[in-house]
Parts: C-alpha cells; sequence; structure tokens
C-alpha cells in the first residue's frame, strides 16, 4: 500500500539512487516467476535498506525472512568487509532461487542461509548482531523481537516492515485477524521499552527504526 499520492511516490523514486542492475534483473524474475511479488522490498525500500546498512557499516546482519533474496543483497550492500549476513526463510521452495541471486552477487561470501523456523533458528546463531531486518509472519514478530533484543550490540539497529499494515493498525480489527493484532502489540513494545528508541517511518507499507540503546 502507497500512503502518498501516486504522483509524489513516483517523484520520489525517479529521485532517489537508482536500482542496481543485479537487483533488476532479481526484482524482474521474482515478478515473472514467484507468487505473491509484492512481498518483495523492491527498488526504493531496497536503497533505503542499502543506505541504513552503508551508515551502520556492520559486521553482523540478521534477517527474518529472506523471501527472494532482494533485501538481502541491499543490506549486505553496508556490510565490513569481514562481515557476515545471515539470512533465515521457512519456505524452502524458495532456497535455490534465493541462492542462484547470492551466488550472483558480489557478496555471495558473506550470506548464510538458514532454512527452517526462525524462533528456533535464531537461539542457535552464536553472535552478536549490529543490525537485524524483520520481514517474516506478522504473529511472530512481538516473539522475534524478545529473542534478538539480548543478542543486539549496544546502539544496534532493528529495522521492521509492514508495521502499518495497509493501514488495518487504525481500523477496527476482527477477532480474528491475528497478523493485526500482534503489529499492535509489536509497534505498542517498541514505543514503549525502554531498551530502544524508535520512529516509525511511513515508507511503502511501514517501516520502523529502532536503536538499541
Amino acid at each position: 500500500m502507497h500512503f502518498l499520492p501516486e504522483d509524489i511516490d513516483e517523484y520520489i523514486v525517479a529521485h532517489s539512487q537508482k536500482e542496481p542492475e543485479n537487483l533488476y534483473r532479481l526484482n524482474r524474475e521474482t515478478n515473472q516467476k514467484i507468487l505473491q511479488p509484492r512481498m518483495l522490498s523492491g527498488h526504493y525500500q531496497g536503497r533505503v535498506l542499502s543506505l541504513l546498512s552503508k551508515m551502520k557499516n556492520p559486521e553482523s546482519i540478521l534477517e527474518i525472512g529472506t523471501y527472494t533474496g532482494y533485501s538481502a543483497i541491499c543490506l549486505a550492500e553496508g556490510l565490513q568487509a569481514n562481515g557476515i549476513l545471515h539470512t533465515i526463510d521457512v519456505n524452502e521452495e524458495l532456497y535455490d532461487f534465493q541462492k542462484k541471486h547470492f551466488d550472483k552477487s558480489e557478496y555471495a561470501s558473506q550470506i548464510k542461509q538458514y532454512l527452517g523456523d526462525a524462533t528456533e533458528i535464531i537461539p542457535q546463531i552464536d553472535t552478536k548482531f549490529d543490525l537485524v531486518f524483520i520481514d517474516a509472519d506478522k504473529p511472530n514478530y512481538p516473539k522475534y523481537f524478545e529473542l534478538i533484543i539480548d543478542m543486539m550490540n549496544s546502539g544496534g539497529i532493528i529495522l521492521s516492515d509492514n508495521v502499518l499494515w495497509s493501514g488495518k493498525i487504525v481500523e477496527k480489527i476482527k477477532k480474528d485477524d491475528e497478523s493485526t493484532q500482534a503489529l499492535l502489540k509489536y509497534n505498542k513494545m517498541l514505543a514503549e521499552d525502554e531498551r530502544v528508541e524508535t520512529v516509525i517511518l511511513p515508507i511503502r507499507d511501514g517501516l520502523t527504526l529502532t536503536r538499541v540503546k
């Protein structure tokens, strides 16, 4: 969902950094071959992720929700020379698609793929993170936060996608709408947790920028 008028949105994209060729190809192939291509971060949000990662220059990144690998490559652009990006996804059908594009990128040796339940995999990763991107199943957002908060380095950044959920967070909630309920809980958690500083950015479907104190 776009919260800005279409012409303003188009102007913003046109006057932001261009999409790199390798990511253009990944974007195109996702739209041609993969179900629900709207789940892709895409050109503009991808450049936001890339720039934030470059500003942080992390040694260690965790991505929860790989999808086709677009956002992982964007985030990897900011890695230190010896840095590692750990990316987790539950969909085994996308694993080879992700790997193909990772291998084509210059960050192939720095991206480590995991297949399975992120709530089980995260505790097994023995490292502290400088940057985390959460973009997976919404009902588990609160749990992901509790899992990673003590694995963050001081000053670390947590990015959370889809936190405005097509505007559903300000509409009447259906009793069976587990995702919206979880996002309301998550947004409240971040706003009130004294261990972090948080702002919500109205980028695409909502992107939360959280700094760990």
